[in-house]
């Protein structure tokens, strides 16, 4: 600013003498308001004219010299110093990037902008693998327990998602590999758990947890995590719901319901948090009752405090909103996941190329118990006649039962061979026998027996059916020195346990669906 004032003052000195010189002759009066006016002109003139000396001293890139180099530089071009300039500062490339990518997304109306933008929405674009930040690559430790409390520690990758950590268990304890086993991750203290769905991180997953805390992972089995997709949408959301749903907003549209902000509340953001099952709502929390779930955020570690709590009227109410949850949370995800897993089945070597049944289905074989021994009918044409001729004869009232098996005198095989059996749990209690049913799936068909509390030497079938779980009583007793196992007064009579289960397997019988799924627990 120094140097121009001085080329300022310097150019009205000159500016005086030439007016001077022109006015000899003439009236000394000097013309000030022509002065005045022309000032401004050649300021502007001037200054335009050190922008654009300064310009030609850019870099290409459009930045300015550095301080050290463009001094230099004028040093060398004439004995002035041009004054200096602000440096160009270039638009983050990150955002210039993102500019297109937004803007190819479809116009689809938002109502919760501060709950999903459409980059993260995962209608719009598919979720990633991981719900935090990617962790270190190399080798991580991972505890797994069982359901019988016996834990197996893990070595896994960074990236290993919970699929593989099922297959690795499956491997290790030779279990019958099928898409129900699942890693359930578990908070006791909160009485909070959830089934991981295949694609998450297990690392990612254990990194949430509060150190030193109780927190674990399950394995075990859940037929209902894909039940979504194999039956019906009537099911899944029943049509008392939707009909209640409307009729609570009759007289408006569904376009018009999301976007009048009146009938919009913020309540949490789910690509922040999870979704999880409350095992005792209503003695930890209090709740009305005990079909109740909440949404708990990542940042809430160990504390009750942040954490979204909901009730439902019934089983079946608490299951429709946690599967709408999971779909708005994964969206296609979930689906891909669903797809991958039936691959996997169909391409094992050891199913045939038959139509695929249920894994209790490719189970089962043709037995003939007409001896003190059963053996495996191998032909099909003999297998097909056997059954045909006990379907006609299972009912009868005769004293001799000759499609029953006859057990060898004094032989307890009869009374002990389904202890063997993956269905049996022994004496545990009808709470406990609830609990271990709701956890594996409510789904149509899950049952095991076990041994009846009020009765010593009975036995308890516990069936799952309509999303209730119950119990059918199986009593032992003896004709003629025969000892048989009946659940209907002795109309249809069993040889053993086994013979009671693979019966109704194939036929429906007195109960109300097939027995489908086992409900089992794996030794680790």
């Amino acid at each position: 600013m120094g140097l121009s004032g001085r080329r300022i003052r310097a150019w009205i000195r000159g500016r005086s003498l030439r007016l001077a010189a022109q006015s000899q002759g003439k009236d000394n009066a000097m013309d000030l308001a022509a002065l005045r006016n022309d000032l401004p002109t050649t300021l502007d003139n001037l200054y335009q004219g050190h922008l654009e000396q300064d310009r030609t001293r850019s870099l290409s890139n459009g930045h300015a010299f550095p301080t050290g180099e463009r001094d230099k530089a004028g040093l060398l071009a004439s004995s002035d110093v041009k004054r200096s300039q602000p440096l160009v500062i270039q638009v983050n490339r990150k955002l210039k990037e993102e500019e297109p990518r937004a803007s190819s997304l479809p116009s689809i109306p938002n109502p919760f902008p501060e709950l999903c933008s459409p980059s993260k929405s995962p209608i719009l674009s598919s979720p990633s693998a991981g719900q935090g930040p990617q962790w270190e690559s190399g080798p991580h430790v991972v505890k797994v327990f069982s359901e019988d409390g016996t834990c197996r520690s893990l070595e896994v990758m960074a990236g290993a998602t919970a699929r593989h950590v099922c297959e690795m268990l499956v491997q290790k304890t030779h279990a019958l590999h099928d898409d129900s086993w699942s890693l359930v991750e578990l908070h006791q203290h909160l009485a909070l758990e959830r089934c991981l769905e295949d694609h998450e991180s297990v690392v990612e997953v254990q990194a949430t947890w509060p150190i030193g805390g109780d927190s674990r992972f399950v394995f075990r089995k859940n037929f209902a995590k894909y039940e979504l997709f194999k039956s019906s949408p009537q099911s899944l959301f029943p049509e008392v719901m939707v009909s209640s749903c409307l009729d609570a907003n009759k007289g408006m549209t569904h376009s018009e319901l999301i976007q009048d902000p009146r009938h919009l509340q913020y309540f949490a953001d789910l690509n922040e948090s999870n979704v999880y099952f409350i095992a005792q709502g209503g003695k930890l929390y209090s709740t009305p009752t005990e079909f109740s779930f909440c949404i708990k955020p990542y940042k809430v570690r160990s504390g009750m405090k942040g954490l979204k709590l909901f009730c439902s009227e019934d089983e079946q109410s608490r299951t429709c909103w946690m599967a709408a949850f999971r779909l708005f949370k994964y969206g296609v995800q979930l689906y891909r996941n669903y797809q991958q897993s039936q691959s996997r089945r169909s391409h094992q070597s050891w199913i045939s190329t038959t139509p695929l049944r249920s894994m209790s289905d490719n189970t089962l074989v043709a037995m003939d118990f007409s001896g003190c021994t059963g053996r495996v009918i191998e032909n099909p044409n003999e297998a097909l006649t056997v059954a045909l001729e006990e379907a006609q004869s299972w009912r009868k009232k005769t004293s001799h039962r000759y499609s029953l098996p006859i057990p060898c005198q004094g032989s307890p095989l009869s009374t002990a061979i389904h202890r063997t059996q993956p269905w049996f749990h022994g004496r545990i209690s009808r709470e406990d026998t609830q609990r271990l049913i709701i956890q594996q799936g409510l789904v149509d068909g899950v049952f095991l027996v076990r041994e009846s509390q009020r009765n010593p030497k009975g036995y308890v079938l516990s069936l799952c059916h309509l999303q209730k779980v119950k119990h059918y009583l199986i009593l032992p007793s003896e004709e003629e020195g025969q000892l048989y196992f009946t659940m209907d007064d002795g109309q249809t009579r069993f040889a053993d346990l086994i013979q009671l289960v693979e019966f109704h397997q194939i036929n429906r019988g007195i109960l109300p669906c097939k027995l489908r799924h086992y409900c089992t627990r794996v030794a680790l």
